[in-house]
């Protein structure tokens, strides 16, 4: 009987102290790394870095914090943010050739510049003032023009585009700011391990700011002000997606039919190898993912060789495919059909066997040509400027149809129609006067009534130096239309010449407009698997989210002053100035009569010797008798003047015959 208790006792305890022990895993400090590679059909490589920091709350953890930023922490509690995502982009997104429709290109594609926006646990009234303050706080940590966003011209607060906090959401975006090495090492630094150790070791400047399309982006969660549910702290994503342009490695096959995908390798595309994971990592993996429509074809191409099911392409030996990799993968993970014919697969890397003298250096070789499309979006959406002159012109929005049948299964509503339903938002400058009340759809080339497809408006009209124009539109449109195009018209203001920038001829700028899908989602759908919880970026891949779409930057003219005038008009004035002045005190200062006696009393004085022989000189070389100066005459030579004239003459026969 005392046996039994002690055992009973000894499990009790064991359990406690298990439970105990999980407690304390779910209170500690997470960081993890990973990074995904897709080959992309237009023989370029997209290298998504995706880097997870979480804390637990402060009321349980303390301010003292090992892995997360403190810097971070710090704007969270002295502004208050909710949650915030910063991001900087040097080129655009090419959704037609890249995809449209997946995880990645939803979250990670955005507008060239800067783009921020952030909500606030604050009143109403102090949301301006948090916004300013963290607009300079972010300026001077990642080293950018941020803090131009302070002014009241340059944000705007949208109400149901990016989140459901329509009072407290502030937006702002600068499509012109530069993206530099200036901005990447500040965000470098957010990270445990910098870029000295584990995957942020690859980010080599040059080869990253060559590649076609690269952004950095910054997204933080905090829980930190929500008292009434159980708070989940504080969780900062920081992703950095790159599309390059891999250089080949060997020869490889060619083919008539179809151009051959260029090979590639981890240090063909950074110039570095990865020397082991970040210590401070509780993750750190490396992901190959196979595009349902490569599947697809690579199937097609294995079909022919008697292999007819995809696992065959799972388990079949590396060099028997349509291409090889330098290492094996730790597991293969397959998506489940969703709509789509054919699933994705990812290859999983573990960074765990790898060191200084070991590197991990992934290599992808292509054995034949292969040709594919990524997933587009279900319509494709352009922006351009209609009209000529200075005075005014109009904004129109096209969106097409791409033809996918399975958005359209995807969209019916209870009463059996299919429609789809678009957001757009659109911030406008104050200078650029866009006409609401002028809005015109055309379905299909067809003029149709704004009650028929128009379900919400939010509009802000801008006001003269005050603030910009907002315009949020939420359209429902049927599934079988072809075209859908947006006009708006607007007058262009007048700037005063303080408010131009410097290069004002190239024009201005007018931001990116967002489409947005709301009732189409993407995610990835994959197996059931209890590791693939302990992967956070697999956790994103099957997070939904609508599909998105950013347009172009629209330049739009405006009417400039000729900026040397006010030089001109400036030289010109003070010479008429000094002209007139000059003349008018010289006149005013001048005594006739005192010059006059003096020069009497000059012609008075008997001249010197020199003077007079040479006076007689002259008379001699003439052939004139000499006469004698008038009294009043003032062309009397000085002997003085004859001097300085020898001294010069002198001077400069000395010059001639040292130095000539």
């Amino acid at each position: 009987m005392v046996r039994l208790r002690s055992i009973l006792l000894f499990l009790l305890l064991f359990k406690s102290f298990g439970s105990i022990i999980a407690e304390e895993e779910d209170q500690i400090e997470q960081f993890s790394e990973a990074l995904l590679l897709r080959p992309l059909p237009d023989r370029k490589v997209l290298a998504h870095f995706h880097f997870e920091s979480k804390v637990p709350p402060t009321r349980t953890h303390g301010s003292h914090h090992h892995l997360f930023p403190k810097s971070i922490y710090q704007l969270v509690h002295k502004f208050r943010v909710r949650e915030m995502e910063l991001s900087f982009t040097q080129g655009r997104w090419n959704y037609a050739r890249w995809g449209g429709h997946d995880p990645i290109s939803s979250r990670n594609a955005k507008p060239p510049g800067v783009e921020l926006w952030a909500t606030f646990d604050v009143p109403q009234h102090q949301v301006d003032a948090s916004w300013r303050n963290l607009t300079h706080a972010l300026s001077g940590l990642f080293c950018a023009s941020i803090n131009f966003l302070e002014s009241s011209t340059a944000y705007s607060s949208p109400q149901w585009s990016f989140k459901s906090f329509a009072t407290n959401i502030r937006y702002g975006t600068l499509p012109r700011e530069a993206v530099c090495t200036e901005n990447l090492t500040p965000w470098l630094k957010l990270l445990p391990c910098r870029d000295k150790a584990g995957l942020s070791a690859l980010m080599d400047r040059p080869s990253i700011y060559r590649g076609f399309y690269h952004s950095q982006r910054l997204h933080l969660v905090s829980n930190e002000f929500d008292l009434a549910a159980a708070s989940s702290g504080m969780v900062l994503e920081q992703t950095l997606t790159v599309v390059l342009q891999p250089v080949t490695l060997g020869s490889g096959m060619t083919s008539s039919v179809a151009i051959q995908q260029p090979s590639w390798s981890l240090s063909s595309l950074f110039g570095r190898k990865v020397s082991g994971r970040c210590v401070l990592s509780n993750a750190s993996n490396v992901y190959v993912q196979l595009e349902p429509d490569l599947v697809s074809e690579l199937k097609t191409t294995s079909e022919t060789q008697q292999q007819s099911d995809v696992e065959n392409l799972i388990s079949q030996a590396w060099s028997d495919m349509s291409f090889e990799m330098s290492e094996s993968a730790v597991r293969v993970i397959q998506e489940a059909n969703g709509f789509q014919k054919e699933s994705s697969l990812l290859y999983e890397f573990s960074l765990e066997n790898f060191s200084d003298s070991r590197p991990f250096d992934l290599e992808f070789r292509w054995k034949r040509p292969v040709t594919w499309s990524s997933q587009l979006a279900p319509l494709q959406a352009h922006r351009f400027l209609m009209g000529s002159g200075n005075e005014r012109g109009a904004i129109a929005i096209s969106l097409k149809s791409v033809g996918r049948s399975e958005y359209a299964k995807s969209s019916v509503n209870e009463e059996g129609r299919c429609s789809l339903r678009v957001d757009l938002f659109q911030v406008v400058p104050w200078y650029v006067k866009v006409y609401y009340h002028t809005l015109k759809v055309f379905l299909d080339e067809r003029l149709h009534s704004l009650a028929d497809v128009v379900e919400r408006t939010n509009v802000s009209p801008s006001e003269d130096k005050v603030s910009p124009g907002l315009m949020e539109i939420a359209l429902r449109l049927p599934c079988d239309v072809h075209s859908v195009i947006l006009t708006l018209e607007f007058d262009k203001g007048f700037l005063h010449i303080d408010e131009y920038p410097p290069d004002a001829n190239q024009g201005f700028d007018i931001p990116s407009a967002l489409i947005r899908f709301p009732e189409i989602k993407t995610k990835m759908h994959l197996f059931e698997d209890k590791s693939a919880c302990k992967s956070p970026i697999l956790s994103k891949l099957q997070e939904e989210s609508p599909v998105l779409w950013y347009t172009e930057v629209l330049l739009v003219p405006l009417t400039t002053p000729d900026f040397s005038m006010p030089y001109n008009v400036i030289t010109i004035t003070c010479t008429v100035f000094a002209l007139y002045f000059g003349s008018l005190l010289n006149a005013l200062r001048r005594r006739v009569e005192e010059e006059e006696r003096l020069l009497k009393s000059k012609a008075a004085k008997p001249s010197g010797p020199i003077g007079v022989l040479l006076s007689k000189l002259s008379a001699k070389l003439r052939g004139k008798p000499l006469e004698p100066p008038p009294p009043s005459s003032s062309s009397k030579v000085s002997y003085k003047l004859i001097l300085r004239v020898i001294l010069v003459a002198g001077i400069a026969a000395a010059w001639q015959y040292f130095y000539g």
